[in-house]
């Protein structure tokens, strides 16, 4: 199905053919590093599901991932030495591939806790509560395919938000009210945003306000990274009444992802990382404003 130049290769997996490589995987990962039961680990599922299988440049087994009849994905683990080498984003292209074939409207999963950035960083969102599931704390997420994700509250507003500043290229857009008290102060989206300020690349962030007096009145988080970085966090504010006037508020970066609100004081809203032609018309309808609009030099004049 796919290959790398990273010494690894991804391919669909044949369950009857490939069950030793799979289970060798799965249990090395899941049952002696993670200590989940191996009577939890194994299901009835395996030989209706969906299989791909990463394996190194000698042909040994080094990761693996299905989905399920019932459009989940699942069972994504790879062994420890070729961890933060490609192989899971690899493998989740290569599954997400096989989604589409099949036309599937979605896909769910059920990720460990330490695994959402990943999956954020990949179109998902998360969906209810936590909960512990084999004695680990897990979250629900899901992504649509063939369109946007709907965004329905703050906490995927803000898983939202992460997946697009981490997926920026070299260049951001945020158009907001008043950089949207829960939203832009909340410490994983700061994070993120500080991430990707001091990445040293010619990254360029820019964030277009309608009232910036109410983020340097409330001493807004954000203010104080710009000050540390005031030739890569850009502030301009809208002069034009018809800009005042604009409802909505978005984010875009240059890769393809958005985050748009047709209402800005709301954080509900529609979000994808691979609409490159939604994401450029937003960024088009920015910088035209961001043109017409003034700087917001009071930042920098009152050392915020």
């Amino acid at each position: 199905m796919s290959a790398t130049s990273r010494g690894f290769r991804v391919d669909a997996a044949d369950y009857a053919a490939d069950r030793d490589a799979l289970r060798a995987v799965r249990e090395a990962v899941f049952v002696r590093e993670q200590g989940v039961p191996l009577e939890l680990e194994l299901d009835a599922q395996d030989p209706d599901c969906l299989h791909v299988l990463a394996r190194d440049a000698d042909g040994r087994p080094i990761g693996t991932g299905r989905l399920t009849p019932a459009h989940t994905l699942g069972r994504m683990a790879v062994l420890p030495q070729w961890r933060g080498r490609g192989v899971g984003a690899a493998m989740l292209a290569a599954l997400t591939g096989l989604a589409r074939e099949r036309r599937w409207n979605a896909i769910e999963l059920h990720a460990q806790v330490d695994a959402i950035g990943f999956y954020l960083r990949h179109g998902y969102l998360p969906i209810g509560p936590r909960y512990m599931e084999a004695g680990i704390e897990h979250q629900s997420m899901r992504r649509a395919l063939g369109g946007p994700n709907a965004v329905e509250d703050r906490e995927a507003a803000i898983a939202a938000c992460i997946g697009i500043i981490d997926a920026t290229r070299r260049g951001l857009r945020v158009y907001s009210r008043a950089l949207d008290p829960g939203l832009f102060d909340a410490p994983p989206v700061l994070d993120a945003l500080r991430r990707l300020a001091v990445r040293g690349d010619g990254v360029e962030l820019r964030f277009l306000l309608q009232d910036a007096d109410t983020p340097q009145r409330e001493h807004a988080p954000l203010l104080a990274l710009a000050q540390r970085l005031p030739s890569v966090l850009l502030f301009r504010a809208v002069d034009d009444p018809v800009d005042r006037a604009y409802p909505s508020a978005f984010v875009a970066n240059d890769g393809g992802g958005y985050y748009f609100r047709g209402l800005g004081h709301r954080f509900d809203g529609e979000t994808a990382l691979d609409a490159g032609g939604r994401a450029r018309q937003l960024r088009e309808e920015f910088d035209r404003t961001w043109e017409r609009s003034r700087p917001c030099s009071e930042y920098r004049a009152l050392g915020l």
